[in-house]
């Protein structure tokens, strides 16, 4: 089969591989969709992967194909999405069926074989049936769609937070995916802070009112925040950028007695300065961490979350693909990405619909 097989550090090549044949437990999925996620370009071209060589990719879709022993053939053929994190499930956390913070954990794309080939080989507990109304491009967004509710649902209260004030800091994939989560709950009280562009059409379009979009520096966007709150500041800010200047904003922006949502992946170390400090102190403020989603073969959980809304007609994440690349032009799309050529939300490649 061909893949996309990362050697080592921003060596990264389409080529001839053998077919993963699927082991105890595993299922073979023929791959139809699969995203480019944000982390995978520092992964690719930065720090490498936690083993090489591998085939990276942990946003995507497909059919199985095959099924490995121990397996119920009732899978063959079925429509799938796919939870790339595999938990050991003998950890406290797995325990708990918290299996989103797993210690010990496995992982489709960064730690064994994902899914920016043909076939990939995937535990049978990480698969989600399709219906048929869900195609194989919006499955493969249910992941990171699943990260943006894992968050929402985190920091907002059982009640859905309609009255609450909400900022999102950051409107790439999981800030867009999060403000169409927010809008859908019933949420309307939604500012947008980004940094280009093209960001102010995707927010008006996701249903942001046009004036709580700010796009600029992150200190005009403080100023900007607190003029639009009159001078109180939001209830719940998410932060969905990882940069100092982001995190020190969403403190700063944040009412008393509300709560400070970090998203965003550290692009470094991030730093408060005492004033900050004080800030969270003094206006009581809950800081909180949201890392990857549930998915426990519930219908309470975040990937049953999404489907349940993707089944419904509710959302349409779709609409945020802006590139759908052949596979074998994955290559473009991390170009695109890492090098910022062309405005994107979410770049995929496709071999089905």
């Amino acid at each position: 089969m061909k893949a996309w097989v990362l050697h080592g550090i921003s060596e990264i090549h389409f080529e001839e591989v053998d077919r993963p044949v699927p082991a105890e437990n595993e299922v073979l999925v023929q791959v139809k969709a699969a995203g480019i996620c944000g982390s995978d370009i520092p992964r690719i071209y930065q720090t490498g992967a936690h083993v090489h060589p591998l085939i990276p990719g942990h946003e995507f879709s497909g059919q199985v194909v095959c099924v490995g022993k121990n397996v119920d053939e009732e899978w063959l053929d079925q429509r799938v999405g796919i939870f790339p994190l595999i938990p050991c499930t003998d950890c406290t956390a797995c325990r708990q069926q918290h299996y989103e913070l797993c210690r010990d954990y496995d992982y489709l794309g960064s730690r064994r074989d994902g899914g920016f080939a043909e076939y990939a080989a995937v535990p049978a507990w990480n698969l989600i049936r399709l219906p048929d109304s869900v195609s194989y491009r919006q499955a493969a967004m249910m992941e990171p769609m699943a990260v943006a509710v894992h968050a929402m649902r985190n920091a907002l209260p059982a009640d859905g937070g309609r009255d609450r004030t909400i900022a999102v800091c950051g409107f790439g994939t999981i800030g867009i995916l999060l403000a169409m989560f927010l809008k859908e709950a019933g949420c309307t009280r939604i500012y947008v802070i980004g940094n280009k562009d093209f960001q102010r059409k995707m927010a008006v379009e996701t249903g942001i009112d046009e004036a709580h979009v700010y796009i600029g520096e992150s200190a005009g966007a403080r100023e900007w925040l607190m003029a639009q709150t009159d001078g109180a500041g939001v209830d719940v800010f998410f932060e969905c950028v990882g940069k100092n200047e982001t995190v020190e904003t969403a403190v700063m922006c944040t009412a008393s007695n509300g709560t400070v949502q970090l998203v965003g992946n550290p692009a470094s170390d991030i730093v408060l300065e005492k004033n900050r400090y004080w800030k969270i102190l003094r206006s009581q403020l809950t800081v909180k961490g949201s890392w990857n989603s549930s998915f426990r073969h519930s219908r309470e959980d975040d990937w049953h979350y999404v489907l349940d809304r993707l089944q419904g007609g509710q959302i349409h994440p779709e609409r945020y693909i802006t590139h759908c690349l052949p596979p074998d032009a994955l290559g473009r799309g991390l170009l695109i990405m890492r090098d910022k050529i062309q405005p994107y939300i979410k770049v995929m490649t496709s071999a089905g619909a």
